[in-house]
Parts: structure tokens; sequence; C-alpha cells
């Protein structure tokens, strides 16, 4: 991607536009990537910040591993400064530990918005709340060295950064059950044939395979990828019938917005 000004650049996270695509890059290399609440903060207030001629947002990182997970300092009695430690979480009302996870999930939800196309370009390791950031994702293209694994399981805990019902969605229970409770790696092979990725190139053709994806996301007009976007994330949640229902709606919006016809 063309180097720019950053809009965001802050806590292990840049965010650059070029005009119609938005580009944020994890820049942790030295720690693989790790996660914790200040970078999750940054994701979400990347999201907030995308300009409204943003139509493809590509996800990156910076080194050999898209993300190598929960920062291992979470884990301790000492915790991360500045942040609440496990042991503080659990100490917290039902109703308290609820919101403090909701905001941590505000850094992997808004991705899907119908109003973007995202893009995860992943290499090396994809584990845990890394796997579940490349599954927030609209889209996965990733390098033939890629490795995902869900480890929350194995720690005690789940995962919960809103991986779940995509993973579900693409793989199915079963499969996905089996990832999640031994928490073994899928290689590239196995995450394009299962649906986990879109396709798996050599690692020095990841940024290219990502931008020429994202030329061609380009290449339709924007309402109609939006409205089809949005007819395709909600068919599981409807009947056939509502769906032939949200089709023809959609289709006379399309129909009279090309017309100049109104409602």
């Amino acid at each position: 991607m063309a180097s720019l000004d950053p809009v965001l650049d802050k806590d292990g996270v840049r965010l650059t536009v070029d005009e119609a695509i938005a580009t944020v890059t994890l820049t942790n290399p030295a720690k693989r990537n790790v996660q914790s609440p200040a970078l999750w903060r940054a994701l979400a207030e990347a999201g907030r910040a995308l300009p409204g001629s943003v139509r493809v947002v590509v996800l990156r990182a910076e080194g050999k591993s898209f993300s190598a997970g929960l920062d291992r300092q979470m884990f301790t009695p000492e915790g991360i400064d500045g942040e609440p430690t496990f042991i503080d979480l659990a100490r917290r009302s039902d109703a308290e530990l609820d919101a403090t996870i909701a905001e941590y999930q505000e850094a992997f939800t808004w991705w899907r918005r119908n109003d973007v196309v995202s893009i995860a370009a992943v290499q090396g390791h994809a584990i845990g709340a890394g796997f579940q950031l490349a599954l927030a994702c609209d889209l996965r293209v990733v390098a033939d060295d890629v490795q995902f694994a869900m480890r929350e399981t194995a720690l005690g805990l789940v995962p919960d950064l809103t991986g779940t019902h995509p993973l579900v969605a693409l793989v199915g229970y079963a499969r996905a059950l089996e990832i999640c409770a031994t928490g073994r790696f899928v290689l590239a092979e196995e995450a394009v044939t299962t649906g986990l990725a879109n396709i798996a190139v050599p690692a020095g053709q990841l940024d290219d395979t990502v931008r020429d994806l994202a030329s061609a996301l380009l290449a339709a007009p924007r309402d109609a990828v939006v409205e089809t976007k949005a007819l395709l994330r909600g068919a599981q949640e409807r009947s056939y019938e509502e769906q032939r229902a949200a089709e023809r709606a959609a289709q006379a919006r399309r129909l009279r917005d090309l017309a100049g016809v109104g409602d």
C-alpha cells in the first residue's frame, strides 16, 4: 500500500486512507502484534475515524506474524499498567464485567459494516484474538505460512471477541468446536478448503494480491455492493421466503435509484 500520512497512529495501530481504500496496520512486530485493551481501543477508534469516501478497508500487520493473540502480561497478577487484571475483571459485578467485554468487542465489530468491505491480509501466526480479528473481516487473503489457532479454551477461557459466529458460519459447528476445543493449528490449505480463507498465496505476493482484490471490489457501483452485502449478511437469519422478499425490496431500491425515480 502507498505510504501516506496516518489518520491515526497509536498503541500499535496505524490507519491510512488513500481515497476509497483505508489500511489498518498492526505495528508492533517485535512482540508479534500481541493485543491489549489499548490496541482494542485504537482499533475501535480507527473504525470511527473512517472517512465516508472509504469503500474497502484492508487489515494487515507488520512483521512475520499477523497477531500472536493476547499480550501474556494480561495473564499475570500485575497485568498491564493502567488496565484491569483478569482478577480485577472477575471481581466486578455481572453488569460491569459485561460492559467491559462489550467495550473490548467494539474493536472487532465495525469491520462488517454494510458500507465497507474489509479484507484481512494474514501471514504467520494468527492466534486467539489474532484469529478472531481476522474472522472479523469480510474476506481473508492468507500467506502460505499462515497458522490460525483458537487457544482460549486451552487457557480456561472462551473466544469472546466476536469470533465464534463467523467461525461457525464459515466451517460449520462440528469443525468449529474441534478447532476451538483442541486449539490446533489450521494451515493455509485447510483454511482455503474449509472457507476460512478466500485464497492463499506466497508470502511475498500477499500485499499485491490484496491490492488487486481491493481494486476489483471498487469496480462495482458502491450502492450495489452495499445492498448485496446486506442481503448476504442477513441471509442466514432469514427464511427462504424472507430472503426472497429482501431481494425484491433491495432490487426495487436499485432500479429506482438507477432510473432516478424517487420512492
